[in-house]
């Protein structure tokens, strides 16, 4: 693809959007197949489990297809650039470090990878000082602690390791 100075370049909004619409189907698709296997009918006491979930799988299938066809065939298909390497790097920026934080959720337990996660965000993205960033990734997290495990009595993923075990949480 040929790029004339300050023209953007990129993959077009409508083939995005066609990638979308196919994993939207494929959504809608895992949905069906497992509410199928839930129980789908109506059974004699009323809906089975997986009545209400094989419609919602239904209506995303639908929907998916309505858009593949529009973004493929439709008569005005958007044709501009759907984002440009500046704004992907910045999207990534921010979604890689998301991405590593669920992962780390799983192994070290949502509060000790949320005030990692609140720190570094802050002191490689926001630029602030590492002081007053670990000061507020913690007194956010404390917070949170308090509200869910103290007084909700609601207890959060503590992670493979449980980190935070010495609390007796």
């Amino acid at each position: 693809m040929e790029s004339h100075e300050g023209e953007r370049t990129g993959v077009a909004t409508n083939i995005i959007d066609a990638i979308v619409a196919i994993l939207v189907i494929i959504m809608g698709g895992t949905i069906i197949y497992g509410s199928r296997k839930l129980g789908s009918e109506w059974t004699s006491d009323g809906p089975g489990a997986g009545y209400f979930p094989f419609y919602i799988g239904l209506i995303l299938c639908i929907s998916g297809v309505g858009v593949l066809y529009q973004a493929l065939a439709g008569k005005v298909k958007n044709t501009e650039v759907f984002v440009d390497r500046e704004s992907f790097k910045r999207v990534l920026s921010v979604l890689l470090p998301a991405a590593v934080y669920v992962g780390a959720i799983q192994v070290i337990g949502i509060y000790v990878a949320s005030a990692l996660y609140i720190a570094l965000f802050m002191i490689i993205l926001g630029k602030y000082s590492w002081l007053k960033s670990v000061i507020i990734a913690l007194a956010v997290n404390t917070v949170f602690f308090m509200m869910f495990e103290v007084w909700f009595k609601v207890p959060l993923h503590k992670g493979a390791y449980d980190m935070l075990s010495f609390l007796g949480y």
